[in-house]
């Protein structure tokens, strides 16, 4: 049975590399990149999460300050 799985190929600023081909310090490079490209991603994600809850929040407590000042000033008059 013939093995029908091609080697991967790596584009590094323009040339084409075979994963075979790299050096032990361009995988070092390489894995480290794959690393922050996830994390990032992940943060990115969690970042995209965290926005409406912020959002909602800031929003609540400039109503609740409204709604404060309001009641100030109607109590004055």
């Amino acid at each position: 049975m013939a093995n029908d799985k091609q080697e991967k190929v790596h584009n590094i600023d323009g040339q084409e590399l075979k994963e075979s081909d790299l050096s032990a310090e361009q995988h070092f490079h390489k894995n480290h990149i794959i690393s922050l490209r996830n994390k990032i991603s992940k943060l990115q994600f969690e970042i995209d999460d965290l926005i409406p809850g912020l959002q909602h929040h800031e929003q609540a407590m400039i109503d609740a300050t409204k709604q404060k000042v309001e009641k100030s000033l109607s109590e004055k008059s």
